[in-house]
């Protein structure tokens, strides 16, 4: 397909996807129950970070975790202690109790010593791409004393990976949406850094329409992909992924 009819089919699948219906099935409903900023970004990076697997199990857990933290998320990471740990009780696959624990706790040293999560990243976004501000925040993220098994919930892009769930939180927080489903919050990162949050289905659907051709849905194919939808779209790049994604859920592409 020419990239001229390419880029209509994928502009329209886009605008029909990128609806506030969309939310109804999609693990960004748990940050749309927040209105202020700091309690919106920070539930949304708690449900970005279990989302994997059932998409309902994600909802489920998303409003528990809303649950533990009174419905005031930054209030309760800010008031947050050690000793609250022996009542904590949560459990998403292989997120656990005692990596929420920790969670909190780097959370609340972000936002205590760091100016929070939207200073983090704007500082070491660079003026083409979000990917080194996630690897450098993942450093600062884990500067507390831990357990190494926690690490595994934040992935690393300049460990070549594709990073889909926190380049899916980015997207959340940075993309200028005008139907509702992303919320723009975040004004010092442009959206045209934003990479593609890379799955089965955005990945499925790329290589069939030929913009992608790498096989493993990793760092190498995210650099692929972002490079042919920056083509279609320089200022927003990643609305694609509502085309990308919804070709392949919801329709037999």
């Amino acid at each position: 397909m020419k990239r001229a009819l390419l880029k209509e089919y994928l502009d329209e699948k886009a605008e029909f996807y990128n609806q506030f219906r969309f939310i109804e099935t999609d693990p960004i409903q748990i940050p749309h129950l927040f209105s202020t900023k700091e309690d919106i970004e920070i539930i949304g990076f708690l449900i970005a970070t279990i989302a994997w697997g059932n998409r309902k199990s994600i909802i489920t857990n998303g409003h528990k975790l809303c649950a533990i933290m009174g419905n005031s998320p930054y209030d309760f990471v800010m008031n947050y202690t050690k000793k609250d740990a022996a009542n904590l009780s949560f459990v998403h696959r292989t997120f656990n109790a005692g990596d929420l624990h920790y969670f909190f706790l780097a959370l609340q040293h972000i936002y205590s010593e760091h100016q929070g999560l939207e200073a983090v990243f704007s500082k070491h976004t660079s003026e083409t791409s979000t990917q080194p501000a996630i690897s450098a925040f993942k450093k600062l993220f884990f500067s507390l004393p831990h357990q190494t098994r926690t690490e595994k919930h934040v992935s690393d892009p300049l460990k070549n990976s594709a990073a889909k769930r926190i380049n899916m939180y980015l997207r959340w927080m940075i993309r200028n949406d005008q139907n509702g489903v992303d919320f723009g919050i975040w004004k010092s990162i442009a959206p045209a850094t934003l990479s593609c949050p890379l799955d089965v289905h955005s990945g499925r659907i790329a290589r069939e329409l030929k913009l992608l051709k790498r096989k493993q849905n990793d760092g190498k194919a995210l650099l692929e992909l972002d490079t042919a939808l920056r083509k279609l779209d320089p200022i927003d790049p990643v609305k694609y992924d509502f085309a990308l994604f919804g070709l392949g859920a919801f329709e037999s592409f």
